[in-house]
């Protein structure tokens, strides 16, 4: 059995995961903006011995942040304004007398999607997109995580786009930016508002760019959206399948890729389990 932790900004996760299954978990509000870097492990430690199992074999973690992967340091966590540079691994191992991993949360986020899928249907180089507050990448290939040197590879939303970054037109932030909440834009598309349809319709050409980048940067053969903006998918496919069939000229690529709507709760404590 495996503890998976995703730590986010606004909720810390946890499952015990066995068979490829989270079999126990919870999830409760994250640390508060103002406390001290030992304040938080604290907090985490306590978390963890509510639901740390005798038979416990590993802890995995997804932080948001670039993490040095194999001596487990966290630096400059977003949201988590205390977490600058953490020895998590070295402080949960000398706690726990058990094994940790520490990974980006992406990362871990892309193995939850390719564990969770059957072992035939596994595939070959998959890319994980969230699209959220901001927009995160993994990069899965023959079943390994890519992460570059920094843990950082795959951020593909800090290209230039427009007079940003592709970040801005790809996630809340664009709706944001039309002075829309994204949860009304999609209750108002969902009414049939002509604007937010629109408005729709304009976020899936700039995805439609997105993925066009994700297709010339790794030629995958699925593309897994996720987060919470993935669920409002119906308003803005044909536009981003669009915009994709127009500029990536490789058509027999576009044949066999595959591109998947994954909103399950479970996948990032999923994956921290799995890396």
């Amino acid at each position: 059995m495996i503890l998976g932790i995703d730590i986010g900004g606004t909720n810390l996760s946890f499952g015990l995961v066995e068979g490829g299954k989270v079999m126990q978990g919870f999830s409760t509000p994250s640390f508060p903006s103002g406390a001290t870097m030992e304040q938080t492990l604290d907090d985490l430690s306590s978390h963890i011995r509510r639901i740390l199992h005798p038979g416990t074999s590993k802890i995995g973690i997804g932080v948001p942040s670039v993490v040095d992967v194999k001596r487990g340091i966290v630096y400059d966590t977003q949201n988590i304004p205390s977490w600058k540079e953490v020895p998590l691994k070295e402080y949960l191992e000398d706690c726990f007398r058990i094994p940790v991993a520490v990974n980006n949360d992406a990362n871990c986020y892309a193995m939850g999607v390719y564990g969770s899928y059957p072992a035939e249907a596994k595939p070959e180089t998959l890319v994980a997109v969230t699209l959220g507050t901001g927009v995160g990448f993994g990069i899965v290939n023959e079943g390994r995580l890519f992460c570059g040197a920094n843990c950082g590879a795959g951020e593909l939303g800090c290209l230039p786009y427009g007079d940003s970054i592709l970040e801005d037109y790809c996630s809340k932030k664009f709706f944001t930016g039309a002075g829309w909440n994204s949860l009304d834009a999609f209750k108002a598309a969902e009414a049939g508002d002509p604007a937010a349809l629109l408005l729709f319709e304009e976020f899936g050409r700039h995805l439609g760019a997105l993925v066009t980048t994700v297709m010339y940067a790794y030629d995958p053969d699925w593309i897994a959206l996720s987060g919470g903006i993935a669920n409002n998918y119906p308003f803005f496919c044909q536009a981003m399948e669009g915009y994709v069939r127009e500029h990536y000229p490789y058509r027999k690529a576009l044949e066999r890729l595959e591109i998947d709507i994954c909103t399950d709760h479970n996948l990032p404590v999923l994956g921290a389990a799995l890396i």
